[in-house]
Order: structure tokens, then sequence, then C-alpha cells
């Protein structure tokens, strides 16, 4: 049977630099061992007999006696009660292996772990719709709506219920992977939650709202998005737009010129051309931000957009939107814009058709499709790159500043002639 205790260990060369002892659990199993538990004091400072540090000592002033004294008992008691559960098997340990496993148990701290959730009261729900609306406050509702997918998709795995952040677990994220690889989802699916799971948890850790004991994300990997092969149409299908006739002011009418506009800005999204006023408009350039990234745009405006303009400029105030779709990039009015967005893309398989173009055709593609006429024409990367908002067509975030106007207005010539 092992014996132990707590104890000051009174060795010369166990002092600190400050002349104080350590305090150690002393344990005997085939051989004695000190445990260090991180606390010193002096000799009159410690109640050798009740095992436990003098509150009335003068070297104690300044320590929390009561707490660390509820500690060292603790560990104590942990450590009898690992002996207690061992029985006779604890023959089988030398004494390393004994004391390895008294460690253990006091990293398993079940009254620690209640006392961190209680302290950790902070769900994905709550959490997530904190930043949700403060996406929305700020005119982001692509991303709120990311944000809002990726909770609903967790709490529906979670067979409807809430979860708080402590119990998003390393195993709890595989679990929630082999359960949408099971109903089919794809591995973007899962990616795309997660990934705004991730943005929730790490940002209540950076705001203090919430301290985990592992964080999960760090030791679980994000199942890796695979690209998905987007639809290219060539300069010569492009051309057999600009040549489509459709009756003037008809939607096709409206929708084949927003395509050309869309195309002549060096594939401007959707989104940022509904948003698009007059007042962008002037001293022959197109100014505008793009809504994903707010960086700044600026286009040449080139004969055939010069064209489009005209129609839509015509009889208009400065403030007033170039489009008859005027979406004003709010929160309160997202419906709106994916209504217009939805109807575009729609009439757009008319235009493909009535173009030669086979399969799907969407706003998205008018951008890639810019990008690989303009590798196809020799363009360099980095100019596409800085013509497109982003490093390159791979990557999407990653920015390039150093061009400047010139060089891009050629390219764009080059591109919508």
């Amino acid at each position: 049977m092992a014996l132990i205790r707590l104890a000051l260990d009174t060795r010369k060369n166990a002092r600190n630099r400050h002349g104080l002892f350590p305090i150690v659990l002393r344990v005997f199993h085939k051989k004695q061992s000190l445990i260090r538990l991180g606390h010193y004091t002096s000799i009159n400072g410690w109640d050798d007999r009740n095992s436990r540090l003098k509150k009335s000592a003068a070297m104690n002033r300044n320590l929390d006696c009561d707490e660390i004294n509820r500690e060292l008992d603790g560990k104590l008691y942990a450590a009898k009660e690992l002996a207690r559960e061992l029985g006779s098997s604890i023959d089988k340990l030398d004494f390393q292996g004994f004391i390895d496993h008294i460690k253990e148990k006091w990293d398993y701290n079940p009254t620690s772990e209640i006392r961190h959730k209680i302290d950790n009261q902070v769900s994905i729900s709550v959490w997530g719709k904190v930043v949700t609306d403060r996406k929305k406050s700020a005119n982001s509702p692509a991303t709120a709506k990311w944000y809002q997918d990726g909770i609903d998709a967790l709490v529906k795995f979670n067979k409807g219920k809430d979860i708080m952040l402590y119990d998003i677990t390393v195993s709890f994220l595989k679990d929630f992977e082999a359960y949408h690889l099971g109903r089919g989802n794809s591995k973007n699916t899962i990616s795309i939650y997660l990934r705004a799971i991730r943005s929730i948890y790490n940002n209540a850790i950076q705001e203090d709202k919430f301290i985990p004991v592992k964080n999960a994300f760090e030791q679980y990997r994000i199942p890796s998005s695979t690209r998905t092969k987007k639809r290219v149409v060539g300069k010569e299908k492009i051309i057999n737009i600009k040549e489509l006739r459709y009756e003037f002011g008809s939607p096709l009418w409206h929708t084949k010129n927003y395509t050309l506009i869309m195309f002549y800005c060096r594939g401007m999204n959707f989104i940022d051309l509904v948003k698009t006023k007059v007042k962008d408009i002037s001293n022959g350039r197109l100014y505008y931000g793009r809504s994903k990234t707010g960086n700044p745009f600026s286009v040449k405006i080139t004969e055939g957009l010069q064209n489009i303009l005209n129609h839509y400029i015509n009889g208009k105030k400065p403030s007033e939107y170039l489009l008859p779709t005027n979406y004003d990039g709010s929160s309160k009015h997202y419906q709106k814009y994916k209504s217009q967005r939805r109807r575009m893309n729609e009439r757009l398989k008319i235009i493909a058709k009535d173009a030669g173009i086979e399969g799907s055709f969407t706003t998205y593609y008018i951008r890639h499709s810019w990008a690989t006429i303009a590798k196809y024409m020799g363009i360099s990367t980095e100019i596409i790159s800085e013509g497109l908002g982003h490093s390159s067509i791979r990557t999407t975030e990653i920015y390039l500043k150093d061009f400047d106007d010139r060089i891009l207005d050629e390219a764009n010539e080059m591109i919508v002639s």
C-alpha cells in the first residue's frame, strides 16, 4: 500500500531564491518520491501536523491560504483515491508509473472542468447571433448568411439543440464531418459550414467570451475544398452576345446590357453593378468598391461600355442608381437583391442559348470568362489578378496593388475590344 501525505521539503538545496521551501506530496511506493505542488512558504509558515499553510504566519500574509489549502487537500485526496481504486493492482506499477498516474488524475479534475463550463456559458447560437448581427449592421448580409448557415447545420446535427462552445471538440467535429459525408454532401459544403463555425468560435476566444481548455480547431483539420470546374465562355461567344437583338427596354435587353457591362468592367460582380450610381461615372471612368472586400476599382470606359451606359445615364441625377435594380447594399434589402440575381440568372439561360453557349451560364461565369480570355491572350497573371482584385484565378483573397490604371486600362481594352 502506498503512503501519501503533504509535507514541506526543508532540504537546503530545495530552497528557492527567496529562501522559501516547496510544498510537496510525499509518496512512498517501493521508494520515496516528492512531487512539487507549485507553492512555497517558510518553516514557520507551514503547519506540519495539519498539513496546511498557516494563515497567521507573516510569510503567508499575501497568499490566499484558504484557496491554496483547498487545492492541496484536493490533490492529496485525488492521489489517495487513486491508490484505493488500484487496490492490489498498485503492486504491478513501479514508483514512476504510480507518480505518472497521480499526475494524470490531477490533470482530469472534474471540479475544475465543471467550474470551467460554468465560466464559459456561451453557445454557438448565442455568440453566432452577435457576429451575425454585426455583419448585418455593417451591410454584409452575405457573410451574415454564411454564419447562419453554419450555425443551422451544426444545430441540426445536434438534433435541433443548441451547443455550448466548450462541447465543440475534435470528436464532435469529426462526427459532424462523417454525418454529412454519409448524407452525400460534398467536402466543399462541409468546409463552408465548418469555416463559418471556426470563425465564430475563434471570435469568441478573441473577445474573451470563451476560454477553451484546448482549441478544437487547432487539432482538427477542416476538409479541403476541391476546386469546382467553372464554365468558360470564349471571346467569340461574348461577341455573339453583343450581336443579339432584343426588344428595346425588355427584360432580355436589360440582361444583355448588364452582362456586357460586367464583362467590360473586368468581370464586375453583379452585386457591385446593381449598387452603382450615376455619380460613380466621371472623367471617362467608372468607379466602384467591391462589396466582398471593400477594395476600390477604377475602370476606363471603353466605347462599347459608353454606348450601353448612355441608355442608363440619360435624364438621371448623380445620386440615382445607374440601373433600375437599384440595390442599396443593405441587409434590409438583401432578399430583394437575391431575387434580382435569380431573375438575372434565369434570363442568362435564354441569352446563353441564343448566343450558342452550351450548358449553364451565370453572372459568375462572366467574371471567370474575362480572366480566362485574358490568360489565353497572353496577359500576365499579375495584371489579371490586379484586374479582378485577387492574386490569381485559383486564389481570391491575396491582393496585388502596384499596377497603375494605365496598365489595367490597356489590358482591359485588349480584352473587350
